[in-house]
């Protein structure tokens, strides 16, 4: 119970995500496709409370000159990259498991550059799946990402 508790708590966490949740699983000695399975969708879910949490306090703060001013121009100055690599873009970036490439900024860049949610979050989940997927291998040996 306790060892379920600690998956979905790191899955949902900024730093650790799946990417700590993973190999706490595995180390305590879970079925590795119940983690997986746990960790994805704690992971994947938790796109929404950020990016409709981030409409909620923008809709109340962006008549805040300085908090409207500094979205905008953080918005023009990355559109052309957002346009030069699109939904690609995030993908990757949420597939490569490294701390701050995960669902939280994703979701975070999806809201600032005002992607559909309903888009943003099959990328984001897409890139999940991947980083996952490469986690499980990686803890239970199959891969070696040190070379």
């Amino acid at each position: 119970m306790y060892g379920i508790l600690g998956i979905i708590l790191l899955s949902i966490a900024p730093i650790s995500e799946l990417r700590g949740a993973i190999p706490f699983g595995i180390s305590i000695g879970l079925n590795p496709l119940f983690i997986f399975v746990i960790s994805v969708v704690f992971n994947s879910l938790i796109f929404f409370p950020i990016y409709f949490g981030l409409n909620f306090f923008y809709e109340r703060l962006s008549k805040i000159k300085f908090i409207h001013k500094n979205i905008e121009r953080i918005r023009k100055k990355g559109h052309k990259k957002m346009e030069k690599y699109g939904i690609w873009g995030l993908i990757f970036f949420v597939a490569i498991p490294f701390p701050l490439t995960g669902v939280w900024t994703a979701s975070i860049i999806s809201w600032l550059f005002d992607l559909e949610w309903w888009k943003s979050f099959g990328v984001i989940f897409v890139g999940v799946l991947i980083a996952g997927t490469i986690v499980m291998l990686s803890t239970l040996g199959v891969i070696n990402l040190i070379w």
